[in-house]
């Protein structure tokens, strides 16, 4: 038998006993596996993955047509976790990051699910945390001890800003899914003052998501070039990023630093926050491509400077994660210990 049928013969065999679809989406990119239960060590085998870019297709149903139909499996799946940034209404996901409006009932219909979970996208990334080897994370703040038993704090930029919080527990741990990234920005010193009074001008609300995030680093990038006197003529957050490495553009340097800044400073005062013993894991599309300069940055500085609390700070590690996979892990895992279908 050769070796394609032999991976059909394999991924039937899973169908009939128990998988099912796990989808992580985001603003840029939906990352779709095929999943079933696996072992204690490791709760969650992905059978299939891919990703796709979301502007490429007209729909999160077409995304998921498209994965099943490659599957080329004849039992038919019959469930589904989607885990996803902002929340349900109705039938709805309602989040403005995402390239279209996604409907549950129009997923439902077309896949023939017999069930279908909506879980928020930093819940479900939190939770794979669990099942994160340290060896696959980079460390950005190391305290040289083992983290304690605690919160863990998990979260970072990308399209949005999101945010989730794991709390250990028995049988199963619980993820605490927030919307921090909306808190009010503050700055931390007079460079960021400016900067917040330009970013002020045309919004009744600045949160920390409007400079923590791809869309935020141009509005940082075009604010810092209006104090600069000088022109922004990239709009988009790709374009300031590689200006950045390649300091071809001084806005762009700086935009990108203020960026580390702010999140050190925001990523501190959330680990104060929600206690987090257990550490904190830096996620999101935007920091695995910008590693080097976060870790040269001010983040450190800026994180542990909280006053008192610096020393409680200093026994929290920070690590940064490629977010891959996990998502759709963590959809998978929180499906299965029950979370309401929709």
């Amino acid at each position: 038998m050769g070796e394609s049928a032999k991976q059909q013969d394999v991924l039937h065999a899973m169908s009939a006993s128990g998988a099912f679809l796990a989808a992580d989406v985001g603003g840029t990119h939906a990352r779709i596996g095929l999943v079933r239960r696996g072992s204690d060590a490791a709760p969650i085998t992905v059978l299939r993955y891919e990703r796709y870019a979301c502007a490429e297709w007209p729909s999160l149903t077409a995304v998921l047509q498209d994965f099943v139909s490659r599957l080329d499996i004849a039992v038919h799946i019959e469930h589904c976790a989607v885990a996803s940034a902002g929340y349900v209404l109705g039938d709805a996901i309602v989040n403005e990051n995402l390239p279209w409006p996604v409907s549950i009932g129009d997923i439902r219909r077309t896949l023939g699910l017999t069930g279908l979970a909506v879980v928020n996208d930093f819940e479900a990334v939190a939770y794979a945390t669990q099942f994160l080897a340290t060896a696959d994370t980079t460390p950005v703040i190391e305290t040289g001890a083992e983290p304690a038993v605690g919160p863990v704090l998990v979260m970072g930029p990308g399209t949005g800003l999101g945010s989730a919080v794991l709390l250990p527990g028995k049988p199963h741990a619980t993820v605490l899914p927030t919307e921090a990234g909306q808190i009010s920005l503050a700055p931390g010193n007079e460079r960021e003052v400016e900067i917040l009074r330009l970013l002020a001008k045309n919004r009744d609300y600045v949160s920390y998501e409007t400079a923590l995030s791809g869309p935020g680093l141009v509005n940082l990038y075009q604010a810092i070039s209006t104090l600069r006197g000088t022109s922004a003529p990239m709009v988009e957050p790709a374009d300031v990023t590689r200006a950045a490495l390649a300091r071809s553009d001084e806005a762009a340097v700086e935009a990108l630093d203020v960026f580390c800044g702010l999140l050190g400073s925001f990523v501190g005062d959330l680990a104060l926050l929600y206690g987090a013993r257990g550490g904190v894991y830096l996620a999101g599309g935007i920091l695995p491509q910008v590693r080097d300069v976060l870790l040269a940055s001010t983040f450190s500085t800026r994180f542990f400077n909280k006053g008192v609390m610096r020393a409680f700070l200093q026994q929290v590690p920070v690590r940064l994660m490629d977010h891959g996979q996990l998502g759709v892990i963590g959809a998978a895992g929180l499906y299965m210990h029950g979370p309401n279908a929709q």
